[in-house]
């Protein structure tokens, strides 16, 4: 368990003022007092007070971060989103199936969408996470009789962009339609599948030549899913095949395998299963035009098309399609919403053929939101983090909600959880201290503030850093704090004693200092021009304060205004230095910006698929300049100076050079 040094038992001393209710403990921390408050900052979260077995933490040899040792008294953010839907809403998979959302396990590949220079389109994506969680309901129906049942805050695309559940009356939502039933696995099913497959692309007949009489019967395809089927299916009906290698790859054929028969009994009996019915049943059709697709189909572009000169086979998928009200002629342009009822109505095997990937995601007939529905009870509701930030349920785009992988490491899950539960360890004071005696620690550089906040609301009631503050003074180790809270300026007494003996290194943390930029990204800390004024008390304590202009975030605040703004209210504030750090997002955090940015600034979202095509991190390209822009920046406003003597000669913090805070 890799959090397993958080299973001491528990202290008695605890904050006063809990409220007297606390949720269970989570698996993976036995003995820790779950307490909650009333005080409006904390309603609705639960504190998890844990006595750690260690406190100082070496960084992974393959970080990229510049430093070896870490503290973090805390773990866990009061700043996620939850939008959820009902277990049994249908997503679209990528293999063109569809499945429970409640059943989808992390890895499943399904569709979600993209955006591009042409407008959105589907796209195969991940499923990162998956979690549940208990919320009031609503019921949605829509024009095609589609009804989700989902929480109110949950998010739909509609034709004006991203809307709540709640208020979607009277809009039109985007997606491919409500899916069919799937055909039921029955043997006119199988007998309907074998006629089109075989008739479509098989080869079958008794044949006299001067040596005697041969049975023959072949089917070859280079498609295995549905050589399989085919084989499973006469192997139902008591017909034996044999399978072999057709031909071999080239650089332009992929290997192609085939099934065949000899004997007079089975090729009669294949004859037999094979015949036109004189009343065909509706699961006889569904199998018949999954096997002529299968065999000689296509749908490429959005054209269904049968490769064959048969006009029997012809006619007979054309009535079909009919039958089942699927408006389209062959040769002819389906629209999406037909194409995928076609796909779940019929059910071809092979998946390369269903794919929608690349198709553009419109609105379609049957979309509009007929009513909203408050259900009066609470449900259990699931959601799911993807790579595209969104996924197909019940035939709409629905919006995914962004988790932070590292709370399942504490047997939390990654929904509510994440959003509601902090681990605090309230003994990190003491355990620094009885580590920084340890024999074995040799006095190295600590970081702090670099993974999760220190200075963060909570650390106002559990007060942890004073007495972590302390040992690392009484100790003489240097350390180094980032932050983008003004609550380090309560502990200024304590830096200062301790800078008196070692080295100290103190960064703040501010972006950029447009209030409506903050307000949408990073509402949860203090204000940028707070922390500046923080900047400047810590700078007139004698403190060489360095600023992390961090994070820079592409086409919102790297523009020449917004770095020139920056740089001069840092350089007013008497910071030393000045850091760019652009934005980088990792797995969880990339997952909750993208969907931030394409709710909030639709517009730049092809430049970050651009830009972060490959991976968390910008293109050095582009950090080169950001980087070359606010050094001219600094040297225009003075802060390429190193006079002695100009504040406290501590030295400045070990900077992580590509890390950043938590952005919510």
């Amino acid at each position: 368990m890799r959090w397993d040094n958080l299973s001491a038992p528990p202290d008695a001393g605890v904050p006063d003022g809990p409220a007297p209710a606390a949720p269970p403990l989570p698996l993976a921390l036995p003995g820790a007092v779950a307490r909650t408050f009333d005080t409006p900052g904390f309603r609705g979260m639960t504190f998890y007070e844990v006595r750690a077995k260690s406190i100082i933490n070496r960084v992974p040899g393959t970080s990229r971060v510049g430093f070896d040792w870490t503290i973090n008294p805390y773990r866990g953010c009061s700043h996620a989103c939850s939008y959820c839907l009902a277990g049994d809403t249908p997503i679209l998979m990528a293999n063109g199936h569809t499945k429970p959302l409640a059943d989808l396990v992390v890895g499943d590949e399904i569709y979600g969408t993209v955006r591009g220079r042409t407008g959105r389109r589907y796209a195969v994506t991940t499923v990162f996470d998956h979690w549940s969680t208990t919320k009031p309901a609503y019921r949605i129906t829509l024009g095609d009789g589609t009804q989700l049942v989902a929480s109110g805050d949950h998010r739909f695309l509609s034709e004006r962009g991203w809307r709540q559940a709640k208020r979607l009356t009277g809009g039109r939502l985007v997606g491919t339609g409500g899916a069919a039933e799937a055909p039921k696995d029955s043997p006119e099913y199988r007998r309907g599948y074998l006629c089109g497959i075989i008739r479509g692309d098989g080869k079958l007949g008794t044949f006299t030549y001067s040596y005697g009489t041969v049975h023959r019967f072949r089917l070859a395809l280079a498609d295995l899913e549905a050589l399989d089927r085919s084989r499973a299916y006469l192997t139902s009906f008591g017909v034996a095949t044999t399978a072999f290698e057709f031909s071999v790859a080239t650089t332009s054929r992929r290997v192609i395998r085939a099934l065949r028969a000899t004997s007079r009994a089975d090729v009669t009996a294949i004859t037999d299963l094979i015949a036109w019915p004189e009343w065909p049943t509706d699961e006889w059709r569904k199998g018949f035009l999954a096997g002529v697709f299968d065999a000689v189909g296509s749908c490429s572009g959005g054209i269904l098309r049968l490769r064959t000169a048969d006009g029997q086979i012809l006619r007979r998928a054309a009535s079909a399609l009919a039958h089942f009200g699927i408006d389209v002629e062959l040769g002819a342009v389906m629209r999406l919403p037909d194409m995928v009822r076609f796909f779940h109505l019929v059910d071809p095997a092979i998946t390369r053929k269903r794919s929608i990937a690349g198709l553009p995601a419109t609105t379609a007939p049957g979309l509009d939101v007929v009513s909203v529905e408050p259900l009066g009870l609470e449900m259990p509701l699931y959601d799911i983090t993807t790579g595209t930030g969104d996924f197909v349920a019940a035939g709409v785009v629905s919006h995914n909600c962004f988790a932070r992988n590292t709370h399942t490491y504490l047997d939390l899950d990654a929904g509510q959880d994440f959003d509601s539960k902090v681990i605090v360890k309230v003994n990190a004071g003491e355990l620094v201290r009885r580590e920084l005696a340890a024999p074995r620690w040799r006095g190295e550089q600590i970081a702090m503030g670099t993974n999760v906040d220190c200075y963060q609301r909570a650390e106002g009631r559990y007060q942890l850093m004073p007495q972590i503050l302390a040992a690392l003074r009484d100790f003489a180790n240097p350390f180094s704090i980032l932050t983008k809270g003004t609550l380090i300026l309560r502990d200024l007494d304590l830096l200062r004693q301790a800078a008196s003996v070692t080295d100290v290194g103190l960064a703040m943390s501010i972006g950029f200092v447009d209030e409506a930029t903050w307000r949408s990204v990073e509402r949860g800390t203090p204000s940028p021009r707070r922390r500046l004024d923080a900047v400047r008390t810590l700078t007139d304590a004698g403190f060489r304060v360095s600023v992390l202009m961090a994070p820079i975030l592409p086409g919102l605040t790297d523009t020449a205004e917004s770095i020139e703004a920056t740089v001069a209210a840092i350089a007013a504030a008497g910071a030393a230095s000045v850091t760019p750090i652009p934005l980088h997002l990792r797995p969880g955090a990339r997952e909750w910006y993208a969907s931030w940015l394409t709710r909030e600034h639709p517009r730049l979202a092809p430049l970050y698929r651009q830009l972060y095509q490959r991976g968390s991190y910008l293109p050095k390209e582009y950090q080169r300049e950001v980087t070359a822009r606010v050094r001219m920046a600094a040297r225009r406003h003075g802060l390429d100076r190193s006079e002695p003597g100009e504040s406290r000669q501590v030295s400045a913090p070990s900077q992580p050079v590509i890390e950043q805070l938590t952005l919510l």
